[in-house]
Order: structure tokens, then C-alpha cells, then sequence
């Protein structure tokens, strides 16, 4: 049992975690704990590292199997959701959404993040996983970020090139918490960036599922090949289904939950579709989703 006078911040025991990822899945944590700050969660950290520790955010791109998560899940909050700009450089809380974000600075005339508008999640993902769409992505703009190191607590702060950016990841090898981060933005006018910004969102709405219960790009583009969808789609397993869980029919790289799916339905489907379109192409698609939590 925690101490939880001994801890700034919120913590919950058996926390559902179905209700916070939008596929809509997954059973319970443990605990969840949700920090004061980034000293708070440093604290915390080290008086738990003896336990399984994970990050979630806004749970956009991730699978949280259906025995979920044996240990603390780890929530920031509205106090890491702030936007600071200082000489075109915004620091960014990584619980702030990505498409709030994208809305903020583009009332403020600052360019360079506006294809977080098409990104759902947060700045917290777009720092882990190289968040890009429509031609940018997180590491073209970044400056640096801190981050809690999940083994034993200690702050850092960690460079575009001590990040070591890659299409849809970086190359740090422990595991971290990122708190924040800080971009270079330019000045633009106000009505251009929205501009960009509306056809990137009429776009998505047109090519993507996102009325459904979905998630992210379910698998990362092969690179100097065809797309996933393609690849996908040429297997043709363009709506297939596992239960509930579904190929989108609208587009072939985005799952589905249709009614009452499972997390293990989704992993079964996103496996088999990985199967099948190695067998059809000698093409073997990995997992840009997460799956976290127990079978």
C-alpha cells in the first residue's frame, strides 16, 4: 500500500484503464499517480523503481492488454500542460495535447508545429516516438527535453542529438519520463498557419477513420518501399475483421474497435495482418502502436 502523505501529487488504486485509451480496452492498473511536478515524480520514482513503472498519456497510440498493468502507471496532468515561449522557443509540457498545442501557437503567429494538428496525442508521445505528419516530424523542430529516468529517479536533460532521432523512435536505451520539451519556432502570419492547418485537418478527415474508436497509424511505413496501407491493403485485408476489432475500410493502416473488441482482439488482428502481408510481399511490417500490460 502507498504512502500517499509522503507523495505530492494524486494517487488512485485500481485505476481502468479502458477509459483512458481511445480504442477503448484494456483492464486495470494498480495504482496510477498522477505528480505534482517534475521533483514529485523524480521522488516517487526512486521510492518505487523496485516496482514495474509505466507512462501513459493520453492513451492515442497504445494497446493496454486486457490483464493490464501490474505496478503504478504514471499520469501527468494539467500542471504539465503549459505552453511558455520566450524568443520564438516554446517550452511545452508533455501532457499538453498536440492539437491544443498546434491551435495555440498559430493564434500567437509561430509556425513550425503545425502538423501536430493532425497528430492525435500528446507532446509527451511526440518526444517517444518522433511524432510526424504531412511532410515535418518532432525532431525537425526540437531543442531539447528533460525527462525522469524510470531505474532510479534522476532528472535529465536531453539534446536533439543525444536523442538520436529516427523515423518513429529515438535511440536513448534505458527507459524515461519525459516531462517537457523546448522547439524553435518562426514567425508566420496568423491566417497562413491556420491555413496549412485546415487543409491538413481536411485531409485527415477525408484519408482517416477518425470518427471511429481508432488509435494512430497501427504500423510504421517500411522505408525506401510502399507504404503500410498499400502493402496492406495489396494483402487484401482491407476490412478484415477479428471480433470487433476491424482493418478500416476507409484506410488500411488505422484498427478499429466496433463494438465490444478486446485488447487481445486488436493484437491478434495487428499480428495477423503482420503475417499475411509477409507472406504476400516478403515485407515484414512492424507495430508503430504500443502494447503494454499483461495477456
Amino acid at each position: 500500500m502507498l504512502n500517499q502523505s509522503a507523495i505530492n501529487g494524486k494517487i488512485r488504486e485500481k485505476s481502468d484503464l479502458s477509459k483512458t485509451t481511445w480504442f477503448r480496452v484494456g483492464g486495470f492498473a494498480d495504482y496510477s499517480f498522477t505528480p505534482d511536478n517534475i521533483e514529485s515524480l523524480s521522488q516517487f520514482v526512486k521510492q518505487h523503481n523496485d516496482s514495474q513503472i509505466v507512462p501513459l498519456g493520453c492513451g492515442s497510440n497504445i494497446i493496454v492488454r486486457d490483464k493490464g498493468i501490474r505496478g503504478y502507471v504514471i499520469k501527468l496532468g494539467r500542471n504539465f500542460t503549459n505552453i511558455d515561449i520566450e524568443n520564438n522557443i516554446a517550452t511545452i509540457g508533455a501532457a499538453a495535447l498536440d492539437y491544443n498545442v498546434a491551435q495555440f501557437l498559430a493564434q500567437k503567429g509561430l509556425a513550425n508545429l503545425e502538423f501536430l494538428i493532425g497528430i492525435p496525442g500528446s507532446i509527451g508521445g511526440a518526444i517517444e516516438m518522433n511524432a510526424g505528419a504531412y511532410g515535418s516530424e518532432t525532431a525537425n523542430h526540437f531543442i531539447d527535453c528533460q525527462a525522469v529516468r524510470i531505474s532510479d529517479g534522476k532528472i535529465f536533460t536531453f539534446t536533439n542529438k543525444e536523442m538520436g532521432y529516427k523515423y518513429r523512435s529515438h535511440s536513448l536505451e534505458e527507459k524515461f519520463i519525459f516531462t517537457s520539451a523546448r522547439f524553435k519556432l518562426e514567425n508566420k502570419s496568423p491566417d497562413e498557419i491556420i491555413s496549412k492547418m485546415q487543409t491538413i485537418i481536411r485531409n485527415r478527415q477525408e484519408s482517416q477513420p477518425i470518427k471511429e474508436r481508432t488509435s494512430g497509424s497501427t504500423f510504421k511505413n517500411p522505408q525506401n518501399n510502399k507504404k503500410a496501407w498499400e502493402l496492406i491493403d495489396e494483402a487484401g485485408l482491407r476490412g478484415f475483421k477479428i471480433g470487433d476489432a476491424q482493418i478500416s475500410e476507409k484506410h488500411c493502416n488505422f484498427m478499429i474497435n466496433t463494438g465490444n473488441a478486446k485488447a487481445a482482439d486488436l493484437e491478434n488482428l495487428g499480428n495477423y495482418i503482420i503475417e499475411k502481408v509477409y507472406q504476400k510481399t516478403g515485407i515484414r511490417l512492424e507495430w508503430e502502436i504500443r502494447r503494454i500490460g499483461e495477456k
